[in-house]
């Protein structure tokens, strides 16, 4: 018998709905045993936040400052055939608790020297946070296999407008009744069961054998080149934002409290006025570099890490 371990962390739930529908057709078979790990931070994170919550964990998300966490339920000196880490996107980084579990003892121990698969539900930036993961499993030993993505399908500053108002209201409703509902779509959820079905396919043989490409032709993984730029060019601006906040203290610090709030102001601001115009940018450095942004979008597709050279 095959066994698998599902590790997450689900704030608003939709992660939760995302990976039991892909893990069905693996749960239905008689051959494979599935433990689903939900990670638990000691300090709750609420949902729906609040202003000053969603912005304070910023510095943290962004620089992979672990949380503690629960206890694990899994025993990590067991022999899983295929680890399963499905985790959401929080400033270009992975959320806090997953990061927190990924330099833990138990990952560690348990991630080493099997495959991964990643899975992942985002509004619609993911790159550099998949970059960070990659770097933290390659660090401890494991080998990322597939990278699944589903994300919101609005565009860029309708999906910033209705994420905001359902992060920061907890209701998963049309906004002012004219904008479309948030996050990833029922249908999306509901069809990402054809990705089980292709892991059921790739555990039948001796070794896991599971083909990116083939994940990639059934709507796994979609770069968006402009993206790309727009990431990188965030990330420089996140870097300066997360130090500076993190001088005057740590998380829920009262001396940091005035630098927060300037970066609450710095969002709306980019938002209605960098956000457009980077967005322009990007898609003109796109059309004028395309080697380059072809070479960028063909690695962000597949699994393999950068070499010190690239």
């Amino acid at each position: 018998m095959k066994k698998i371990l599902v590790v997450y962390y689900s704030q608003s739930g939709q992660l939760t709905e995302i990976v039991q529908s892909v893990l069905a057709p693996l749960k239905k078979n008689e051959n494979i045993s599935v433990v689903f790990e939900e990670i638990r931070p000691q300090k709750h994170y609420p949902f729906p936040w609040s202003r000053h919550q969603f912005c304070d964990v910023f510095p943290e998300a962004f620089q992979e400052t672990p949380c503690k966490l629960e206890p694990f339920g899994f025993n990590s000196e067991d022999e899983f055939d295929l680890i399963i880490l499905a985790y959401t996107v929080w400033y270009l980084s992975p959320s806090i608790p997953v990061s927190a579990f990924l330099q833990s003892p138990e990952a560690q121990k348990v991630i080493r020297h099997r495959p991964v698969i990643t899975l992942i539900g985002c509004r619609n930036m993911w790159l550099l946070a998949q970059e960070k993961v990659k770097r933290r499993i390659g660090a401890i030993g494991g080998e990322i296999k597939g990278n699944i993505v589903l994300m919101d399908r609005a565009m860029n500053l309708i999906g910033i407008v209705t994420i905001a108002a359902w992060m920061l209201t907890g209701k998963k409703d049309r906004f002012l009744r004219i904008f479309p509902r948030p996050g990833i779509s029922d249908r999306d959820i509901q069809e990402s069961g054809r990705f089980g079905n292709m892991i059921l396919e790739a555990l039948s043989g001796e070794k896991m054998d599971l083909d990116q490409q083939a994940l990639n032709r059934h709507g796994a993984v979609t770069v968006i080149a402009a993206y790309i730029i727009f990431e990188q060019r965030i990330h420089k601006v996140f870097t300066i934002w997360s130090k500076f906040i993190s001088q005057k203290g740590g998380p829920a610090d009262p001396q940091r409290k005035i630098r927060v709030r300037l970066f609450f102001y710095y969002l709306l601001c980019a938002i209605i006025l960098i956000a457009p115009l980077a967005t322009l940018v990007s898609w003109i450095v796109k059309i004028f570099n395309r080697q380059k942004t072809k070479t960028a979008v063909a690695y962000f597709s597949q699994n393999q890490p950068k070499t010190r050279t690239e």
